[in-house]
């Protein structure tokens, strides 16, 4: 599939989410066991958090990790949701970082946008504003964001480089990103990694962790860390796969362990390295 194949199912997927109001997996197909994509889902938010947001937008949540738990954020601070969807991640942002900070949240699903809206009107958010657009494109100024939040959203662009590169301009020297994503370790045959994505993420395109930092340090991040939070096992995606026509207990050690959600943390530094050609005494000190 090239760029605007999946860009357009990305928007199918997550605009029937918003639709429906509630997904019990990435590609609601979970049923009352908890099959399908289930184990990726569930079990993000605490009940404390829970009871913080609509139900609507937890409902609505397709991600695979809680980067709100995870992301250092302060008073005052201006967060960016990328990819925000029905909004969860924003309003849990929104209540940290306090009146005199702000959150924004970036989808480029119209129905996702209207449900996020409705969200925090119900929510009474005041410090926080959705924004229509691609996180290939970010509509906001150069150096203007603390940190950078996303739920599993940057392995569904089919140029991640660019999002990267987006996510380091607008953020201010010494901004954080600090995101959730769905992340593979070593070699996986090709057409085991393009089932189990699917199983993951609806669309295949997560990064090896590895090409993730090289990727990351390209951009011009630093400080690069990739931790482990979710660890899926053949038996999780077992009935899937089944169903695919794969034989899951031939492929298990191409599976187990090999996929997992990660919180993945990068930094920006607070100054441009200086170089040797000073043009005064002082410009090097």
């Amino acid at each position: 599939m090239d760029g605007a194949d999946i860009k357009e199912i990305v928007k199918e997927k997550y605009g029937q989410a918003a639709l429906r109001g509630k997904s019990g997996s990435c590609c609601g197909t979970a049923d009352a066991s908890g099959s399908g994509c289930d184990p990726i889902t569930s079990n993000l938010y605490d009940a404390t958090q829970m009871q913080q947001v609509p139900g609507e937008a937890l409902q609505a949540s397709l991600g695979c990790g809680n980067p709100t738990a995870l992301a250092k954020l302060n008073p005052g601070e201006v967060v960016l949701d990328l990819g925000s969807g029905g909004g969860i991640d924003v309003l849990l942002s929104a209540k940290r970082v306090g009146p005199t900070g702000k959150a924004y949240g970036l989808d480029m699903t119209d129905e996702m946008l209207a449900l996020a809206n409705e969200n925090k009107r119900k929510a009474g958010a005041e410090n926080v504003e959705f924004l229509r657009g691609e996180i290939e494109h970010i509509p906001l100024p150069d150096n203007s964001v603390d940190v950078i939040i996303s739920n599993c959203v940057i392995n569904l662009s089919a140029d991640k480089d660019q999002v990267l590169r987006e996510a380091f301009r607008v953020l201010k020297p010494g901004g954080r990103l600090a995101v959730s994503d769905v992340v593979t370790r070593g070699e996986v045959d090709a057409q085991i990694r393009q089932n189990v994505l699917l199983w993951v993420g609806c669309v295949a395109g997560a990064l090896e962790e590895n090409e993730y930092r090289d990727k990351l340090a390209s951009a011009g991040f630093e400080q690069v860390e990739i931790e482990p939070t979710r660890i899926y096992r053949v038996e999780d995606a077992r009935e899937f796969l089944t169903e695919k026509g794969l034989d899951v207990d031939a492929l298990a050690s191409q599976v187990d362990g090999k996929f997992m959600s990660a919180f993945v943390r990068a930094t920006k530094a607070k100054s441009t390295k200086k170089t040797d050609a000073c043009c005064a005494p002082t410009c090097c000190q």
